[in-house]
């Protein structure tokens, strides 16, 4: 059994569209255990069963991410004979990268339970194939991301003594209309130096979320909830990714 975590998004800068048709952003991506799914592995007669215990709409089996996880192994190392069982509790629609934690473990764990001939360079390569913030949950430790968010380079940072609340209302924020609203600008701000030299208290000041303005104006209720944070005296506030959890980042009461 693997137990699979999601991220935060501390700030999400959109600085421009590429000619690919993706954006270059900067981020940093940080873990955090607020929800988390289970993958159960067994071993079954068959060539691969797939379940998904959910109490959401997550799409088609092939269409998964653990599925597509382990035919890219079964390609290349021709494994098989083993149920996958996904218990999802991580929201869809979000921005906590549940779907790319979810690929990511299963990397992991069939790694493991073959005992594959791959480190965790290896994986990541075979993360990239799935999207790009899966590799960060094979290392699932803080990272500066820049690209499409594919490039990732490690932060010295640790949250640990704070408490770190996350609220997802019942609102879906696609992907694509995130992007459709959002303004691309190039910040002077390193988002990597920020959260390693600026003290918590004063990331409002200094971190931001692109997509907040645009997301905010469909969804108001997620501006609400980011402003309650501060109220109930959070020392920063702000929507994961392009939504639309929102997270507040609060000091440890005695």
């Amino acid at each position: 059994m693997s137990l699979v975590n999601c991220k935060i998004n501390l700030g999400l800068n959109i600085i421009r569209k590429r000619p690919d048709g993706y954006h270059d952003l900067q981020t940093v991506f940080y873990p955090v255990n607020n929800f988390t799914d289970h993958i159960f592995l067994e071993n079954v007669p068959q060539d691969f069963e797939f379940v998904c215990r959910s109490a959401q709409d997550v799409g088609p089996d092939e269409a998964n991410l653990c599925v597509k996880a382990f035919r890219l192994l079964q390609r290349d190392y021709g494994i098989q004979g083993v149920r996958l069982t996904l218990d999802k509790q991580i929201p869809t629609g979000a921005g906590l990268g549940g779907g790319s934690a979810d690929a990511a473990f299963t990397l992991k764990l069939l790694a493991e339970h073959f005992n594959l001939p791959v480190d965790n360079r290896i994986l990541k390569h075979y993360a990239a194939q799935l999207g790009s913030d899966v590799p960060f949950f094979i290392d699932n430790t803080p990272v500066y991301a820049t690209g499409r968010g594919e490039i990732m380079t490690p932060v010295d940072l640790d949250l640990s003594l704070y408490n770190i609340y996350i609220i997802k209302p019942d609102i879906f924020v696609s992907t694509r209309e995130a992007y459709a609203g959002v303004r691309p600008h190039e910040s002077d701000l390193n988002f990597a130096d920020v959260v390693r030299d600026v003290p918590v208290h004063e990331w409002k000041n200094c971190l931001f979320n692109d997509f907040e303005e645009s997301v905010f104006q469909l969804h108001p209720q997620l501006e609400g909830i980011k402003q309650k944070f501060y109220d109930d005296g959070a020392l920063y506030a702000a929507m994961s990714g392009s939504g639309s959890a929102v997270f507040g980042i609060f000091p440890k009461q005695p």
